[in-house]
């Protein structure tokens, strides 16, 4: 279907049209989303939103989302979606407004990706003031110039503003040395709080995030902060058959498969990967997504013959990419696991696979981890109590595919999409009644 297609939206999971509308007799929610990625983008936080609407949808509410044209994949608008600046289609449940995100491919100039993120904030908010009044507006972020972009929507439609965070700015950048110039920290820092407060509730995914986020604002305004974590879709990635066509592809054969899937950047520590790669030859290797440290990844890797790396699958190969590896790493740099939590978890999980993680103890995805037993966490950065780990897995595959079972069985009753939205719903409505 091309892009410029007004249609029915296709894109909505068939688990989603299966909940019932407005079960408690409640009239229907009229909401405006705002967010940088929705389907047929290929982002993580892309995704996750894309379902909350459909469930939302789901249950009989009106949605109208602004989003940014497809361009996460290759940093670039997809081919097919460029010539203009804003693109609009009908849904059944509503609206889809796309607008142009101005993109940059060059993760590491602060400057141009600020600019890009106004650009695509400020065009996304004039286009958000149109259709009258709405119960709410749910604005997500990153990027963080989005809080302001939801609360001029606010004014103007009326709606009280749930500030959506995925991953806590500037915290995670200044943590791993991407931001270290004072000012525009100082002005990051501002910009997050007067975004925290204009926002009549704030959801962040942990109670990590929670105590980030209520520890810079008032002491009245702490309540306004929420817990309401990610999902995954049990019913689209499940357990499959290790020997994927993905393995035929890149030619690896029945060996043990150690595989990082997602973000190729900076706030992860795939170094450590490549290390582990040369101490651990019976196993292959392979790093499946693109970023900003990729091509210096591959040049440390070089001469490894048991690493490989592959660029994004599209969307219906997840979970195949995901069946495709024994052991799943989800290592993020120290200090980085109170300001974010990889929803890929989540996805390894449902997928029956075990998860090595190398992340701040104490942190969301380690005591999932210990929840579900669906895998093991290690200090971050910590290269050799990495490799012991990944070790003890490789020596124990039968061991470790237990682990990955009961991971599935966890996330099953624990992260689906329909109680997503019941709590996104459920906050709406308690907003609107303290306003009555």
């Amino acid at each position: 279907m091309s892009p410029d297609t007004v249609a029915p939206d296709t894109a909505a999971p068939a688990a989603a049209t299966q909940a019932p509308a407005n079960p408690d007799g409640e009239r229907p929610l009229r909401l405006a989303v705002l967010c940088p990625h929705f389907a047929p983008d290929t982002a993580p936080t892309g995704e996750v939103i894309t379902r909350i609407v459909h469930e939302l949808a789901a249950l009989g509410h009106e949605l109208h989302v602004v989003t940014a044209l497809p361009w996460y994949r290759e940093h670039a608008i997809e081919a097919g979606w460029g010539g203009r600046l804003v693109r609009r289609e009908r849904t059944e449940w509503g609206s889809i407004t796309r607008v142009h995100p101005f993109p940059g491919d060059d993760k590491r100039n602060l400057v141009r990706r600020a600019a890009g993120f106004a650009g695509f904030s400020a065009l996304a908010g004039l286009t958000s003031l149109r259709g009258g009044r709405v119960d709410a507006v749910i604005a997500m972020s990153p990027p963080l110039t989005m809080g302001l972009t939801g609360w001029g929507t606010h004014l103007v439609r009326r709606g009280p503003l749930v500030f959506n965070i995925q991953d806590v700015f500037p915290d995670a950048a200044v943590e791993t040395g991407a931001i270290t110039n004072r000012r525009i920290i100082a002005v990051a820092r501002w910009l997050e709080r007067v975004s925290y407060h204009r926002a009549a509730a704030v959801t962040v995914l942990s109670d990590d995030l929670r105590d980030n986020v209520a520890a810079k604002v008032k002491p009245g305004h702490r309540a306004r902060v929420h817990v309401i974590p990610n999902f995954v879709d049990t019913e689209f990635i499940r357990p499959a058959d290790r020997m994927t066509a993905l393995r035929a592809e890149l030619g690896i054969g029945s060996e043990p498969v150690v595989l990082y899937a997602g973000n190729v950047g900076f706030s992860q520590s795939l170094e450590m990967v490549i290390d582990a790669a040369r101490a651990l030859p019976q196993a292959t290797f392979l790093i499946n997504g693109d970023g900003a440290a990729r091509k210096s990844l591959q040049e440390q890797a070089g001469g490894l013959a048991n690493v490989r790396f592959s660029g994004y699958q599209p969307k219906e190969r997840v979970p195949e990419v995901l069946a495709t590896g024994d052991i799943h790493l989800v290592p993020l740099k120290q200090g980085l696991g109170r300001v974010s939590v990889p929803s890929k978890t989540y996805s390894i999980l449902a997928a029956g696979r075990p998860v090595l993680a190398a992340i701040d103890p104490g942190t969301e995805v380690p005591r999932m981890l210990a929840a579900s037993g669906g895998g093991v966490a290690v200090p971050p950065d910590d290269p050799q109590a990495f490799q012991h780990a990944l070790s003890a897995l490789l020596g124990d595959l039968p061991g470790a595919a237990a682990m990955g079972a009961a991971g599935r069985e966890w996330v099953q009753g624990a992260a689906s999409p329909h109680a997503v939205a019941v709590a996104y719903e459920r906050l709406v409505r308690s907003l609107a009644s303290r306003r009555r």
